[in-house]
């Protein structure tokens, strides 16, 4: 049975509950826990530098709302709420292909309310 390590997300004045898959690159992540940096907004997806170094790992170029991923690039953790400016129809596009790692539990789509610069923290629940 896999395991599921469960994280709190605050960014801004929002603060909501994620799992993380059993994937190596959501080990790599808890290894780095806790995480805080400031937010970069790109439509409606968060995103900031980690201090982690994954390569590829099942690469998706299209993600659901929720979904939480790492962007190999970038070196950057990604949070996915809706449209980004790749996104073509309903879809929801990263730039370019990222390992999802895992979801938000809850209504991901309050953190529209999180401006660039503001502060994001990622810790264990």
């Amino acid at each position: 049975m896999p395991t599921t390590t469960r994280l709190k997300i605050t960014a801004g004045d929002v603060s909501l509950a994620a799992t993380l898959n059993d994937s190596a690159t959501a080990k790599e992540i808890v290894r780095a826990l806790p995480i805080e940096a400031g937010a970069n907004r790109w439509g409606d997806e968060i995103y900031f530098p980690v201090a982690v170094v994954v390569g590829e790992e099942n690469p998706q170029e299209v993600v659901a709302a929720g979904d939480l991923a790492y962007w190999p690039p970038g070196r950057a953790f990604c949070i996915f709420f809706g449209s980004t400016p790749a996104s073509t129809g309903g879809e929801i596009r990263p730039a370019s292909a990222v390992n999802v790692m895992g979801r938000v539990v809850g209504d991901a789509t309050l953190f529209r309310r999180v401006r660039d610069g503001d502060r994001v923290k990622i810790e264990l629940a």
